[in-house]
């Protein structure tokens, strides 16, 4: 387990410290799991002990027990996935164990429909900070970058003086989601703001 981390997530993914923080998660969550269900302590678990019928099990019990959504038992599953696709290049002899793991389809779930402000719920947002303070107008500004922008509040914090281009061709470039750059253009006002 520890080369799947260190070999697959980190040197060849170069998985983010989020990611690596989720699949650990999920991985000692699991391990835990079928742990309890042998009867032995995590470390002592054989390979074969982790086959579909107790990640199945393990899956419904983050739903049941844990309150887990579908989507987060799919985020989980993926990293089991991942697991399992290293260990197949690895330990051939547990091919038929792992492939009924690979097996395990994601579970189906409604997307919300994203939802935004309207222009009077914006327009009562960006006048409560009080503009007559250098924090206030460092708010406001900050806020009607967020609405003009759809700037996630990640990629705002991180976010860099650097990072904002005004004049001819105004735009902000951030790091979003997945480490992909974006680069948002601004309304002249929203360079006049800035």
């Amino acid at each position: 387990m520890q080369a799947f981390f260190t070999e697959r997530l980190i040197r060849q993914r170069q998985a983010s410290p989020h990611t690596l923080a989720a699949y650990r998660d999920t991985l000692r969550l699991m391990l835990v799991f079928a742990a309890a269900r042998h009867g032995t302590e995590p470390s002592r678990l054989e390979f074969n002990a982790l086959d579909a019928a107790c990640v199945g099990d393990f899956l419904d019990h983050l739903e049941r027990h844990r309150g887990n959504s579908a989507r987060t038992r799919n985020a989980r599953l993926a990293a089991i996935r991942s697991l399992f696709r290293f260990a197949a290049l690895r330990y051939p002899e547990y091919a038929a164990t792992i492939e009924r793991v690979l097996a395990i389809p994601p579970k189906r779930f409604e997307r919300r429909l994203v939802t935004f402000l309207t222009e009077e719920e914006l327009d009562v947002l960006l006048s409560a900070p009080a503009r007559s303070t250098w924090t206030g107008r460092r708010d406001h500004a900050l806020l009607r970058l967020a609405a003009q922008t759809g700037l996630r509040a990640s990629e705002m914090i991180s976010l860099h003086c650097a990072d904002i281009h005004l004049g001819s061709g105004a735009h902000v470039s951030c790091i979003g989601k997945g480490r992909k750059q974006r680069i948002t253009p601004l309304t002249s006002n929203m360079a006049a703001v800035l």
